[in-house]
């Protein structure tokens, strides 16, 4: 197992280890990477050390209906230690980087004060840096705007509504996947009703507005082992109810437009419960583009400011499952996470 710091020498990371002029910043622990790297087993083996409370940092994991396909901790193991923000929204209330930001400084803000390390757990690279870096202030888009994205999305569908929005807001468009219906949706709203793009609005800057320092662990597993983690993973789903999941969010009868609906698996059951493809098939393409989405994870945490934005501890090996962290990087991580700024 091989770990490597970020680079701790940039402005960002300098800004953080520094905290704000008045007063001491306070400490948070970030614990993210691709979906299957073991994420939770780790945050919980860390909270436990370290006295920690485990706040979800995973946009589905949000979701109450989705606890089996989103591999969220089980009930015994949220009872078994502090788990904050999983499960905590319906399926019908879509939520966004800006509303999860709240509320996980809200969260972060009660761990610390019950006397718990607040530790952000989670694979949702722009939650993450929404939460570190802020968000800009957007207006919130008229209700007209709002209608009129949701027709046309339902008129044209994902791909008929980025042409749209690429003629319109090509900046915001070339930052987007023509299948991504809800920010696409609200990409065009906010544009129709404002004038300009979400490109413009993020590029009018943003404001952090807290005094939280971070460090990060950074799970980033070889390719091979992640595919077999997440072919046991989703086996497992099956086993725990996943199918019995899906069927119950269907009979829900959401808008299309829903991302609780877009969670890996729940389109590939939703085919295989309609009669379309076999249960064999479903599971293949769930396995498929879970793998892919893994892959765009791994990039982005590679690349993205976060590495610059928190002094962060790379692990580049699979920790899941049977595959245990031993003591001794136990401890070297526990080491990480305290020692002096």
């Amino acid at each position: 197992m091989r770990h490597v710091g970020s680079p701790g020498d940039s402005p960002a990371a300098r800004t953080l280890a520094a905290g704000p002029k008045q007063g001491k910043a306070r400490e948070a622990l970030i614990v993210a990477g691709p979906t299957a790297s073991g994420k939770s087993a780790l945050a919980a083996t860390l909270a436990e050390r370290l006295g920690g409370a485990i706040i979800n940092a995973d946009a589905m994991q949000l979701y109450r209906e989705l606890r089996v396909l989103t591999a969220r901790p089980s009930e015994a193991e949220e009872a078994r230690l502090p788990h904050l923000l999983y499960g905590v929204r319906p399926a019908a209330e879509p939520a966004s980087a800006a509303w999860w930001r709240r509320a996980a400084l809200a969260a972060m803000e009660g761990a610390e004060e019950a006397g718990r390390l607040p530790i952000l757990c989670g694979g949702s690279g722009l939650y993450l840096a929404a939460l570190i870096e802020g968000l800009s202030e957007i207006p919130q888009p008229s209700a007209e705007a709002r209608a009129e994205a949701r027709a046309l999305l339902a008129a044209l569908g994902p791909a008929g509504l980025y042409a749209r929005l690429a003629e319109a807001d090509p900046a915001t468009a070339a930052r987007l996947r023509p299948s991504d219906s809800q920010r696409l949706a609200r990409a065009f709203e906010v544009w129709r009703s404002t004038g300009r793009g979400l490109a413009s609005w993020h590029a009018g800057g943003q404001v952090a507005g807290h005094s939280w320092r971070f460090r990060a662990i950074l799970l980033d597993p070889p390719r091979a082992a992640l595919h077999v983690a997440i072919e046991a993973r989703f086996a497992t789903m099956l086993a725990a109810g996943a199918l019995e999941e899906v069927r119950a969010l269907a009979e829900k009868n959401f808008d299309p437009s829903v991302p609780a609906l877009r969670a890996h698996g729940v389109p590939e059951l939703s085919a295989h419960l309609a009669g379309e493809i076999d249960l064999a098939e479903a599971a293949r393409r769930a396995i498929l583009v879970t793998g892919q989405y893994a892959k765009r994870q791994t990039t982005w945490f590679r690349h993205h400011a976060l590495a610059d934005t928190a002094r962060t501890h790379m692990i580049h090996a699979r920790i899941a499952g049977q595959a245990q962290l031993s003591e001794i990087e136990v401890r070297r991580i526990i080491t990480f996470v305290q020692e002096a700024g």
